[in-house]
């Protein structure tokens, strides 16, 4: 637990403290993210800030561990470093947008299993040869679809840094419930580095931490998915929290692709203020409300994988046939709120 309070306080104060150098090096170099019709600022923000959260990630972890954990933490940073760099790069405007989706998430992904990180899912059902190798697809899908999913969240002030924090402080104490050091620092770290980032990116944001930030943000969450093993719970228990305690985004990825499927528009290559938190803005709530309600949404979603543990494997399939009925039914509410609606065609995802 110590050595999860000293990585959430170093990441915390890193983050916090190179938040200001990096939003100066940004205006130098003219990374803003500009007003337009798909953005809900009205002012140019300064965008780089993911790299105040990975450098506060970088900090928190990598000198707390030695040997094999090390050794494993690297090959997580060196994914993380991957991540960083190719959404930094799209935020420059020099990549194509398909690039960071089906060539850096894949290549991240692929980091991680290199390094011994995957899903154990099909390796329990299937078992030998052919359950492994369902295991890598199903890690290289999961880290890719989550960081992606992260990306498009990052729309609205401190939604994606406080969505991230909410996230990691579970992914925290179901680690610590389960005595997974590496994990529960690593979520403690990455907890800090969204909170401290969240000091400058709440409404009204003075930096904004850009596709860097966001993929990073979500690929460091996929990573704590694939590492939490509940060691006392029942199989079907262990995969079902990961996936709970990622609720707000996975539903808010869930409502675009249905929506933006229903419209005949590509859910990842179509940008827009069609979000669950676009819509919420809109019934009265504001951006802080809607900000709020996603928030919420995030700490209840992390509440109950922390009661799936505990439960059999009979209440929890029927805890995630109630998730998935509630998720629906939310995703049904919300197509019926006010939204700006887009074109077919465009280039970027948001």
């Amino acid at each position: 637990m110590s050595a999860s309070l000293l990585a959430f306080f170093i990441a915390l104060f890193a983050s916090l403290v190179l938040a200001v150098p990096v939003r100066a090096l940004a205006l130098r170099v003219g990374m803003v993210d500009l007003p337009g019709p798909r953005k809900v600022h009205l002012q140019p923000i300064p965008l780089l800030g993911g790299l105040a959260i990975y450098g506060g990630v970088l900090l928190g972890v990598y000198s707390l561990f030695q040997g094999e954990a090390r050794a494993q933490i690297g090959g997580i940073l060196a994914g993380a470093t991957l991540i960083a760099a190719v959404g930094i790069l799209d935020d420059r405007g020099w990549l194509h947008h398909q690039v960071k989706l089906f060539i850096g998430m894949p290549l991240a992904a692929g980091i991680l299993l290199l390094s011994g990180i995957h899903a154990q899912v099909f390796s329990v059902l299937v078992g030998g040869r052919i359950g492994e190798v369902l295991d890598a697809l199903l890690s290289v899908v999961w880290v890719v679809g989550i960081t992606a999913s992260f990306s498009i969240l990052d729309h609205m002030d401190g939604l994606c840094a406080g969505i991230a924090a909410m996230a990691s402080m579970f992914f925290a104490m179901l680690a610590y419930l389960n005595g997974q050091t590496l994990v529960s620092v690593l979520a403690a770290a990455v907890l800090g580095a969204a909170a401290g980032f969240l000091r400058w990116n709440f409404k009204p944001a003075k930096i904004f931490m850009g596709d860097g930030g966001a993929m990073l943000l979500g690929f460091l969450m996929a990573t704590l998915g694939l590492k939490l093993r509940l060691e006392h719970s029942n199989h079907f228990a262990s995969w079902l929290a990961p996936v709970l305690v990622l609720g707000a985004t996975i539903f808010d990825t869930t409502l675009v692709t249905i929506s933006r499927s229903r419209r005949g528009l590509l859910p990842f290559a179509t940008p827009g203020k069609d979000h669950a938190a676009h819509r919420l803005a809109n019934v009265k709530l504001g951006q802080r409300g809607a900000v709020l309600v996603m928030y919420l949404i995030g700490a209840i979603s992390g509440s109950l994988a922390i009661l799936a543990s505990y439960l059999s494997t009979t209440r929890a399939i029927l805890l995630a046939v109630a998730v998935i009925a509630t998720t629906l039914i939310g995703v049904a509410l919300l197509e019926r709120a006010p939204y700006e609606r887009q074109a077919k065609k465009a280039a970027t995802a948001t």
